[in-house]
Order: C-alpha cells, then sequence, then structure tokens
C-alpha cells in the first residue's frame, strides 16, 4: 500500500483508516508510518487535521473491539493465530500473558507502543474476562496517546519527513519488490509446514456421551479453557481436572501418560482444546477433544458442578 504523501493527500482518509483498522486487526502494516505522513499531509493543509486524527481514532477503536470480542470469544486459538509469525507460538502467548499478569490494567496505555504486545493485549483483554467498560476507557486512553504520539510528531517535523520520503521513493521500488518476494517465500514455507503438520497431528474427537462412560470408568476429563476459572460463577464437567493451556508443558505434568485423556474448552470449533491436544500429543500424551466442549456437555444433558472456590484463579487488575 503506497504510503507516499501524494498519494495520501489525494486518498488520505480512507488509506489511513484502512492501515491503522488493518493493523489493529493483526496485518502487518505500519500504522506508525501512516499517522506520521498523515500528520505531515495536515501540516502542509493536503489533509484536515480534525478529520484524520477522527478517522484514525474510529479505525482503531473499531478494530481494538472487534479483537477484544474474538478474544473473549475464541481464547486460545485467536492469541495463537496473531502469533503465528513467531518461532514458538506457544511462548509468545505466554510471554504476553504473563506481561499482562505483571502488568494489569496499565498495560493497555502503552501497549501499542510494544512490537508483540500491541496487537495481543486486545484480545488478551477479552480472553482473560476483562469487563467491556474498563477495556474501552483504557483502550480509548492508549489510542488517543498512540495517535496522537505520531501524528504530532508528523505534524511537528513535517519538513524532514517530506527530505525522508524523497529518499524512500529513490530506492523504495527495489527494496518493496525484495520484501514482497521474501514474505511470498515465508507465506509458502509457513503453508507446506501447517499442511504437514495438520496430517501427522489429526485430533481425535468423541461424543459427550462416549466421554461421560470413559469418565465414569475411570477416564480422566480436563478443563482447558484459556481463559481459567475467573468467573465465581463457573461450572466444569462434574469430575473434571483443571489444565492450564498457557503454561503446558509444566501445566501437564501430572497428566497420565498411559492412558487417553478428554479435553474440553468453550471455544468457536474447540479451537483451544484441538491445540492442546496436539501438544500433548507431541509429548507422548494421547487426547481426544469432546464434540461440542462444555456447551454440548451441557447440551447432552450430563452433570455439571461448581468450580471449588480455592480453584478460582484473581486477577485484581481488572477487577
Amino acid at each position: 500500500m503506497d504510503l507516499s504523501l501524494p498519494t495520501l493527500s489525494q486518498h488520505g482518509y480512507a488509506i489511513l483508516f484502512a492501515v491503522v483498522l488493518l493493523e489493529a486487526l493483526g496485518f502487518p502494516l505500519p500504522a506508525a508510518l501512516a499517522l506520521l505522513i498523515a500528520g505531515a499531509a495536515a501540516a502542509g493543509g493536503a489533509l484536515n487535521a480534525g478529520y484524520a486524527l477522527g478517522v484514525a481514532l474510529a479505525a482503531m477503536l473499531a478494530g481494538n473491539v472487534l479483537m477484544f470480542v474474538l478474544g473473549r470469544y475464541t481464547g486460545w486459538w485467536l492469541l495463537g493465530l496473531l502469533c503465528r509469525v513467531s518461532l514458538n507460538p506457544e511462548s509468545c502467548v505466554l510471554r504476553s500473558a504473563d506481561a499482562f499478569h505483571r502488568r494489569g490494567r496499565s498495560l493497555l496505555l502503552i501497549a501499542k507502543f510494544i512490537p508483540g504486545i500491541n496487537t495481543l493485549a486486545p484480545p488478551l483483554a477479552g480472553c482473560m474476562n476483562m469487563r467491556l467498560r474498563p477495556f474501552l476507557e483504557l483502550n480509548l486512553a492508549g489510542s488517543v496517546l498512540y495517535i496522537g504520539a505520531y501524528f504530532g510528531a508528523g505534524y511537528a517535523f513535517s519538513e524532514a519527513l517530506e527530505v525522508i520520503m524523497r529518499g524512500y521513493r529513490t530506492v523504495g521500488g527495489m527494496v518493496g519488490w525484495a520484501v514482497l518476494a521474501l514474505a511470498l517465500a515465508y507465506l509458502v514455507l509457513q503453508l507446506r509446514q501447517w499442511i504437514k503438520a495438520r496430517a501427522l497431528r489429526a485430533v481425535p474427537y468423541v461424543s459427550p456421551t462416549e466421554a461421560a462412560r470413559e469418565l465414569a470408568a475411570g477416564g480422566r476429563i480436563y478443563d482447558v479453557r484459556s481463559h481459567g476459572y475467573l468467573d465465581a460463577r463457573a461450572v466444569r464437567i462434574q469430575g473434571s481436572t483443571r489444565l492450564d493451556p498457557n503454561a503446558l508443558p509444566r501445566s501437564a505434568q501430572d497428566v497420565p501418560p498411559d492412558q487417553r485423556i478428554y479435553v474440553y474448552c468453550t471455544c468457536v470449533r474447540e479451537a483451544t482444546s484441538v491445540q492442546v491436544a496436539r501438544l500433548l500429543e507431541a509429548q507422548g500424551i494421547r487426547a481426544a477433544v469432546i464434540k461440542g466442549g462444555l456447551r454440548g456437555w451441557r447440551k447432552a444433558g450430563l452433570p455439571l458442578e461448581r468450580v471449588p472456590q480455592e480453584e478460582l484463579e484473581v486477577l485484581p487488575a481488572f477487577a
């Protein structure tokens, strides 16, 4: 996407909205650069500063709220997908979740400035059951800070930025094609590895009724919901045990390696359960996914239980 000053002057608001929105949704686009150029264009009179700031803020808020909602309902699957470009997606999720545990809600104020956390922060907040109102307040403050910083810098240093952009246009074509070729090669490699992994690590499914029979016969069922027990009214499958997917493989040390276990979650298409089952299979532990997760178990009329008080996780930073 061309982010030069002439192009931004002609199609400025649409390009600015698209770049900021797509970066908020996890696409590798330079929102900071777009904001710098928009600030410079506003300083030169090509864009209206108020409109440009409003467009950028609307795009970032829309993207962040959507990622928050998706994080709430897809859990670990979305976080793993956003970390896919990392050499170790699981450790990427763990580092981000650990940052939220340590820094709490204040991280949302500066998350956009931190590479590796900027895109993960909204879905992490949703995945960890942060309430919507405090998220909206902190997200608004953080977005205003981020957009204001880069837009303001572009506005203040517009002349210097124009000189830099002229130099970029001189060699930008060759660099752009080289980057595009490398990106395509990387995507092809990732696609081949994904297809190979899917073929080698198919995950078995069982019905809730079948899993209930195995539980009655001494089998084990594990709750692998990515957000844990953050709700005091949380319920789980009767007789199941908590297995934290964000702490694998450490949390799987007590899982019996000599029998098949059954895992469940509340994600769309059992996304977290599938991911956990694959990781457990890689450790030599046979695992199967319960179709429909907790909702499927409840729909089948099978017994549930309240989560014991001592197993509830308290996240005071998100209170």
